[in-house]
């Protein structure tokens, strides 16, 4: 079974290229969230995520539900922080 970043960048991938995503409910979604607000598109995420590597991947488990895996990517001036709830990811953060 596939785990780890590779996983986690393929379903990711996949829920952005097919809308099967949601948002994270939060005080600062409109500076913490730029996919959310529609500053940046899902098919620039979607370009943005294709280029992550590993190295710029760490998972932790989520704050109040432990047996959740989140996601964060830091790739050059981006960080994007999310996880999965089958069926969908969702995103914690997406901004510079």
């Amino acid at each position: 079974m596939e785990k780890g970043f590779k996983k986690a960048k393929r379903d990711v991938l996949a829920a952005l290229e097919t809308g099967d995503y949601q948002h994270v409910a939060r005080g600062s979604i409109n500076v913490k969230n730029l996919l959310a607000t529609g500053e940046v598109s899902a098919q620039e995420v979607i370009e943005i995520i294709k280029k992550c590597s590993g190295t710029q991947h760490s998972c932790s488990p989520h704050h109040s539900v432990p047996g959740i895996e989140v996601h964060v990517l830091k790739t050059g001036t981006w960080y994007i922080k999310f996880f999965f709830i089958d069926p969908s990811a969702w995103f914690i953060s997406v901004h510079r």
